[in-house]
């Protein structure tokens, strides 16, 4: 799950120099936590984004009738809206300052959320999608960057580990309130956190860092003393960061090209290297598709599962935290990638076992193990280590630009790997190299028919029919002279008198069939390749 922001929070360290003086009546500290409390919404709303197509899947693929292309669109367009929104984020943040930035994530967050709420269609669905990515994508680097330059030294780093732990909150509450209430009713739910984000805005003080190097110098002046106390003497402290910002303009400006020269080219295939991998373990695809998956394994449905996702992974995140400095990064990447590994060839056994009709019994318990081991040691340290790895690797005078890039390769790792799991998951499951067909042909239109296949043996060709309810299937002989059309709620039988699939070179003699959004299964026949 992409952090982004976590790369400037190492930055924002070393911009405002040693801890500031404290205020003798306290009254520092509860500014500070109050405009964290309010910041880290946005990071509750990233969770919330990320964590809706999960338990919403089942609902809006039967409500809207949607094919499993469709949905794998919506599942991963997020990702889409959240490159763009982390490349530009930077650049909005510097314009509009800290608090205009979370305010314009949240208000087109809070268009989003109403988007899908208010969705008949699959166009109205992806729209929606994009819009919460693009604040997911802004909120990534903006609310560490907040945090970091508001907090004393002696509270930053326990103040920005926030940041992830709140992410994994509205991520886990997000599966969970998922299982009681429609997906509608979730969307609505998604607009409590940006809504109360841009009212709790209009009451705490905007970065002070960003107000002295834009040169209003009263308004720094103010936010300041608001944040360390009205008896604080910040004298000290405001010079020091006046002093560090002249400092940072003098330094050399770094282009994308300068990240590809002999001195920063390390840095960043370490980088970029580690989202590649990070992404690549299947994360999004799981978060993402969880009720689903479960229901695949052999679940009545994927509520079970995914509640349990979210009781366990909201507390290994926070043990991650805390044994990130004592065991180091590298021990702590290995522990985690290790129980990625078994997890993963888990859940590759469980599917296999399912395929061929292997211990059906034990195979759902089978695949919810492997997946709650899978999500543990992803929880412990793969999925922080390479952020907090990426920041420390670069110079500061590159680590903006750099970590732009490796953040926008996060992303486009995500893409990839959430809009192909599902077609993935149809293909084979269990993870079975099929080199006798495609993953997936689409037969007419995308709202008639699905048509996925699988290999049972060379000669053999099983295919499943995906039938989306209230439409009527169509199918063409093998001379492409002819249609038939089966009609709405017509008896699968006809197929058997079919001349044939000319596009696929069947000859249809036996049909697996089952409405997905009904999921009922029809009467069984054979088809052979010609």
């Amino acid at each position: 799950m992409p952090r982004g922001g976590d790369a400037a929070v190492e930055a924002s360290e070393h911009l405002l120099g040693p801890p500031p003086p404290r205020g003798g009546d306290g009254s520092s500290l509860g500014m500070v936590m109050v405009s964290t409390g309010v910041a880290v919404l946005g990071s509750f709303a990233f969770g919330v984004a990320i964590g809706y197509s999960a338990p919403a899947e089942a609902g809006i693929s039967r409500d809207l009738q949607l094919t499993l292309s469709e949905y794998s669109v919506f599942g991963s367009i997020i990702t889409v809206g959240a490159m763009i929104g982390a490349v530009v984020s930077g650049q909005i943040a510097d314009v509009a300052g800290r608090k205009g930035a979370m305010r314009a994530s949240a208000l087109v967050s809070v268009v989003g959320w109403l988007a899908i709420y208010f969705a008949q269609s699959a166009s109205s669905l992806d729209f929606g999608r994009f819009c919460t990515g693009l604040g997911v994508g802004v909120f990534s680097y903006v609310v560490p960057v907040f945090i970091a330059e508001i907090a004393p030294k002696a509270l930053r780093g326990g103040l920005t580990a926030l940041n992830p732990l709140m992410i994994g909150t509205g991520l886990s509450v997000t599966y969970i309130v998922g299982t009681v209430v429609s997906w509608r009713m979730l969307a609505m739910a998604g607009l409590a956190p940006c809504i109360i984000l841009i009212a709790g805005l209009f009451f705490i003080p905007e970065s002070p860092r960003w107000l002295a190097k834009v040169g209003r110098q009263k308004e720094f002046e103010i936010a300041l003393q608001r944040l360390r106390g009205r008896d604080a003497d910040v004298s000290l402290e405001a010079a020091e960061i006046k002093d560090f910002i002249e400092t940072i303009d003098k330094l050399p400006k770094a282009g994308i090209q300068d990240l590809f020269s002999r001195s920063y080219i390390g840095p960043v295939i370490i980088g970029a290297g580690l989202m590649v991998f990070q992404q690549f373990a299947g994360i999004n695809g799981i978060l993402f598709y969880a009720s689903e998956t479960f229901v695949s394994a052999g679940f009545d449905s994927g509520n079970l599962g995914t509640i349990l996702m979210a009781c366990i992974q909201l507390p290994l995140t926070t043990l991650g935290a805390l044994l990130m400095d004592r065991s180091g990064r590298k021990p702590l990447l290995l522990v985690s990638t290790s129980g990625l590994i078994v997890g993963t060839l888990m859940s590759a056994v469980s599917f296999y076992l399912k395929v061929h009709g292997i211990l059906p019994e034990q195979v759902p318990i089978i695949t919810l193990t492997s997946i709650l081991v899978y999500i543990a040691s992803y929880s412990l340290g793969m999925g922080s280590v390479p952020w907090v790895i990426m920041s420390e690797i670069f110079p500061i005078n590159i680590k903006g630009i750099g970590g732009s890039f490796v953040t926008l390769v996060n992303w486009l790792a995500s893409l990839t790997v959430s809009f192909a799991f599902n077609f993935l998951m149809s293909w084979s499951a269990s993870g079975q190299p099929n080199l006798h067909q495609p993953p997936m042909v689409l037969l007419e239109s995308s709202r008639d028919i699905c048509l996925i296949c699988k290999s049972s043996c060379r000669n053999i060709l099983l295919l499943r029919l995906c039938l989306c309810h209230g439409y009527s299937l169509h199918c063409e002989d093998r001379a492409g002279d002819k249609r038939q059309d089966l009609g709405r709620d017509s008896g699968f039988d006809k197929l058997r008198h079919m001349g044939g699939l000319k596009k696929y070179g069947c000859c249809v003699t036996c049909v697996h069939c089952e409405d997905r959004a009904l999921r009922q299964k029809a009467r069984h026949w054979k088809i052979f390749s010609l």
